[in-house]
């Protein structure tokens, strides 16, 4: 009876393969089939608008990459992808660092700061359009009145200023993450080493500088990575706020699939976008994955 028993005892291998079949399932469901149609989409010339498609190799690629439009596409998303990471990092670090020293409110401050990092991004998005509406925006409104302005400026509507503002509004809803985060590595720095910096004679940007940032460079960059790889394939902001408007100044490379696919029907074109844009993505995640593998 004991040897029967052992007979049908699966291995751990066997076992272990078992416990990832549902998981691989899943993946291979939502994520891998989904991302393989795509890359096979952009080879074809498939639309919404018939029914029948054929498949057209590259030509699609070499459309995508001859168009004007979709340089300028690309570099206004990396200009945002740059600007609403580093910024809201820096600010996010300078108020981790106060919010670090323990004072006095400190932890209701930490509270409300996390308040709008919990408001979904669509409602930023109103909330911000209207501070920034010509008409009756709060901003054009509080510069009216400080004598700053005769009148108001469209700030979304102009192409000079309206990715500035979807870039601060990015900033505004991104703060609380970064500063989380950065608070908790903070919070890992030694304070016996740096009480004895300071008794050496330390100043604070000495410490700062040869202590704290050392200590917080790779959870530094891990955020970096992660907030570059969210700024890249963000939608909802940047729609509510401008849809990609004035003058596609605001358009970036997840708007572009969405207008090319829902609003023009030509998925081809939007799958091949889309692989571009998942060539970029895998990128940023490639050294994420190096980064974590050296911290292991």
């Amino acid at each position: 009876m004991d040897q029967g028993r052992k007979r049908y005892r699966l291995k751990d291998s066997q076992v272990g393969f078992l416990l990832v079949v549902p998981g691989l399932a899943v993946f291979s469901g939502i994520i891998l089939y989904p991302f393989l149609s795509a890359i096979w989409m952009s080879f074809t010339d498939r639309s919404l608008l018939f029914p029948q498609y054929g498949f057209v190799g590259l030509k699609n690629y070499q459309k995508v990459i001859a168009d004007p439009y979709f340089t300028k596409t690309l570099v206004t998303t990396m200009v945002f992808v740059v600007f609403a990471t580093i910024l809201p990092f820096v600010l996010g670090f300078i108020w981790a660092i106060l919010l670090n020293q323990g004072f006095r409110g400190s932890e209701f401050l930490r509270g409300l700061t996390l308040v709008n990092w919990i408001i979904p991004g669509t409602a930023i998005g109103f909330l911000w359009s209207w501070i920034f509406n010509g008409q009756y925006g709060v901003l054009n409104g509080l510069l009216v009145k400080l004598g700053l302005l005769e009148t108001g400026i469209p700030w979304l509507g102009q192409t000079q200023t309206a990715l500035a503002c979807v870039i601060l509004a990015r900033m505004w809803q991104m703060l609380p993450w970064y500063m989380a985060f950065l608070l908790g590595g903070l919070q890992g720095v030694s304070m016996d080493q740096v009480e004895a910096a300071r008794v050496d004679g330390a100043n604070n940007w000495q410490v700062f500088w040869y202590m704290v940032l050392p200590a917080m460079k790779t959870i530094a960059i891990l955020i970096l990575v992660l907030g570059a790889v969210g700024n890249l394939q963000h939608f909802d902001l940047p729609w509510t706020m401008t849809q990609g408007g004035p003058a596609r100044a605001t358009t970036t490379l997840s708007i572009e699939v969405y207008t090319t696919a829902f609003q023009n029907w030509n998925m081809g074109k939007a799958a091949t976008i889309g692989t571009i844009w998942a060539a970029l993505l895998a990128v940023f995640s490639f050294v994420y994955l190096r980064q974590v593998n050296e911290s292991e």
